[in-house]
């Protein structure tokens, strides 16, 4: 793919100051709705500085990185959104009752049946949708674009950190304390082991809910514990594009991990124990039977790409070419 489309995939226009207003985004057919949040265009220190407590040291070294401004949802996919992909009844009457799909979403895949209930029985509707792999969210997002015509996919470990700092250079969004964390996450201290509803503690500068804990989020790279040092100063719309299946990103932390886990530089690996209970081989490409604590927060560029450009990413990171 050229590099001009792969920067125009990941950022949209470009936009300044701080977030922009909340977009309720409808979902053709159904009652669901979401909200996705503008963040502002600029520069950052990606990963932690040398003193912070608890850093590790796959987040450095610290990198300046320039993004334009995007979109990103105001909280992770809750299951009420998620099952319309899933369920096939219920994505059987959101294609066929509805004149306003704008283009093939019933293209696109379903997932299998789980093998095992993937909430774990914690509680769907507005609760976060969980055990997911990257290949199934990445279809999901390839799905929602179909379905409302506009071009949504994962945030990149730049954009996602980016969003999480919200402006701050400590180690939460809120600040360096982590005696405060409880009033902004759900973490192994709180959650009574489980994942709670999305919204159920305070946002960050930015009106981002749930960026530190509840559920941890995927995003478009894949993992290299050295990849800053691979980075130049002042880099542009960093991405560090999969060359295998294994290990993804993923960051924020979750409601089964300690404090230290939640902060907004930490880095997740993905990790095969993910789907240890799968009794598949190969393992599904579509569920992490063992992970309930990994979701998914959108991201959409304010320039849409065009038709052929959407192909073209989808073939990249789904390898459908």
């Amino acid at each position: 793919m050229k590099i001009f489309s792969i920067v125009f995939f990941l950022f949209g226009g470009i936009m300044s100051g701080r977030a922009q207003a909340v977009q309720t985004v409808p979902i053709p057919g159904s009652s669901v709705s979401f909200n996705m949040i503008s963040v502002p265009s600029g520069s950052f220190l990606m990963g932690s500085p040398t003193t912070e407590l608890h850093r590790n040291a796959d987040e450095g070294p610290q990198v300046k990185v320039k993004l334009d401004g995007f979109s990103i949802a105001e909280t992770e996919v809750t299951w009420e959104l998620y099952e319309l992909f899933t369920d096939k009844e219920k994505r059987a009457a959101l294609i066929y009752s509805s004149e306003l799909v704008k283009g093939n979403a019933d293209a696109v895949i379903k997932p299998s049946t789980p093998y095992l209930d993937p909430s774990y029985g914690m509680g769907k509707y507005s609760f976060p949708a969980t055990s997911m792999t990257q290949y199934a969210a990445l279809s999901f997002c390839k799905w929602l674009s179909e379905l409302t015509g506009e071009f949504y996919r994962l945030p990149t470990e730049a954009e996602w950190e980016y969003a999480c700092k919200a402006g701050t250079n400590t180690a939460y969004s809120f600040g360096d304390d982590p005696a405060l964390l409880d009033q902004y996450a759900w973490s192994f201290n709180n959650s009574e082991d489980k994942y709670h509803p999305v919204k159920s503690k305070k946002p960050n500068p930015w009106g981002l809910y749930d960026m530190h804990g509840n559920v941890m989020e995927w995003t478009l790279d894949q993992y290299q514990a050295d990849y800053y040092a691979t980075l130049g100063d002042a880099t542009a719309s960093p991405w560090r594009r999969p060359d295998k299946l294994l290990p993804r990103t993923a960051r924020g932390g979750s409601w089964d991990e300690n404090p230290q886990v939640l902060r907004s530089s930490a880095r997740t690996s993905s990790n095969p124990s993910w789907q240890r209970r799968d009794p598949q081989i190969p393992k599904s490409f579509w569920w992490c039977s063992d992970a309930p604590f990994i979701g998914i927060r959108l991201v959409k560029p304010t320039i849409q790409p065009t038709r052929e450009e959407q192909e073209e990413f989808w073939s990249l990171v789904l390898d459908e070419g």
